[in-house]
């Protein structure tokens, strides 16, 4: 069943209304003006402080040189240091939801055909299609976030350069994006317990399910809950000319059956997801990770690994503690067979302007070999 979006009124000069459309699920705003190139950036800066949106009726390109404007006034106060990394963390990213919070305060319409009906607004339906689907009714939808689908568009026709599958990854609106490359680096060289089945626990782009499958895994299962994500498996799955070995299902955390392999890379930072791509990073009281650890010792065949892909940024922050981790895996009934670590390459890593530099720098991103504490027996019939 669809719900019917939430609607936003106001006059200009008569009653208007328009479906108020936001993919991480923020509501409307409560309070709207109706502004255009004569507002100033310091006033639409201070009406946005206060919690009043501002819906655009002038220029696109002036519009996008406002948010820009802005952007410096937000950015003009920097993070100020904790006692520790963890106070500095939680200070980082309460500043960088507020400066969200206010950015996105500049809203512009969007007709029901999804185009912007604004002075020299660039040609955005497709991406406003991919990004929220067909619409029937005109729409409002915040300035930043428009172009978080544009670029999303953009980043889903190039597609990601994968190495390891030496061809591209085209990540969806939504969908993280396997930018940061070690991870993947590290499932493409790890050796192999067998050649029999996978599973590739919350797949995403399904870049971790192909790179199983091109190195000589002959069933894969790839699984996911969030819809756009398994558009997107399938979608790269197919694009790779590899449906005949690796199947999507929408499924939370494992499929039915028992593998020689499976593979879970969980959002790295224990935390609530506060928007879509959110849910990429944070992982809410460890849930994925927990669940992942619980669940493997059953889905594994004799002899199987599990795979836990992990970097240890929540230590460096302490958000959590190398033991706590440890612990997870024991109380699970596992033991660690072996470990691979590389060290992180993105530009953020150096950044030492960074207010979590420190963090980052140290970072390394591990894969835990993990297998049973106690031999799993053999069944019936089993290979």
């Amino acid at each position: 069943m669809t719900t019917a979006p939430e609607l936003l009124r106001w006059n200009d000069p008569g009653p208007r209304e328009a479906a108020w459309l936001s993919s991480s699920g923020h509501p409307p705003p409560k309070r709207m003006l109706v502004a255009d190139d004569r507002m100033p950036a310091d006033q639409a800066y201070r009406h946005a402080c206060e919690g009043t949106a501002l819906l655009w009726q002038g220029d696109f390109q002036n519009a996008r040189q406002l948010l820009q404007a802005m952007a410096r006034r937000v950015d003009r106060k920097p993070v100020k240091p904790g006692a520790n990394l963890t106070e500095t963390f939680h200070l980082y990213r309460q500043a960088q939801l507020q400066r969200a919070r206010v950015l996105g305060m500049l809203l512009v319409p969007l007709a029901a055909d999804g185009s912007v009906p604004l002075r020299r607004a660039p040609d955005v339906r497709q991406a406003c299609l991919e990004a929220y689907g067909p619409q029937t009714r005109d729409a409002v939808v915040s300035l930043r976030e428009l172009q978080g689908a544009i670029g999303a568009h953009e980043w889903r026709k190039k597609g990601v350069p994968i190495a390891a599958l030496d061809a591209r990854i085209h990540p969806h609106y939504g969908v993280f994006s396997p930018v940061r490359g070690e991870y993947v680096e590290l499932v493409a060289q790890a050796p192999l317990p067998s050649a029999g089945t996978a599973f590739d626990i919350g797949t995403g782009t399904g870049v971790l399910a192909a790179v199983l499958a091109r190195r000589g895994m002959r069933k894969v299962v790839a699984t996911d809950n969030d819809p756009r994500a398994l558009a997107c498996a399938r979608d790269n799955i197919a694009r790779l000319g590899l449906t005949g070995k690796v199947r999507v299902e929408q499924t939370d955390l494992f499929p039915a059956g028992r593998a020689a392999l499976a593979v879970c890379n969980p959002p790295w930072l224990p935390g609530s997801a506060h928007a879509g791509l959110d849910r990429a990073i944070f992982d809410p009281s460890s849930r994925m990770l927990r669940g992942f650890l619980a669940g493997l010792a059953e889905h594994l065949e004799p002899g199987g690994e599990g795979w836990l892909i992990l970097s240890d940024l929540a230590e460096h922050l302490g958000l959590r503690t190398r033991e706590e981790l440890l612990d997870l895996i024991a109380q699970a009934g596992l033991r660690v067979a072996g470990r691979h670590d590389v060290k992180p390459r993105h530009p953020r890593a150096q950044d030492d302007a960074d207010p979590l530099h420190a963090a980052r720098a140290a970072e390394t991103t591990t894969l835990w070999r993990l297998v049973p504490a106690a031999p799993i027996p053999s069944y019936p019939g089993q290979a």
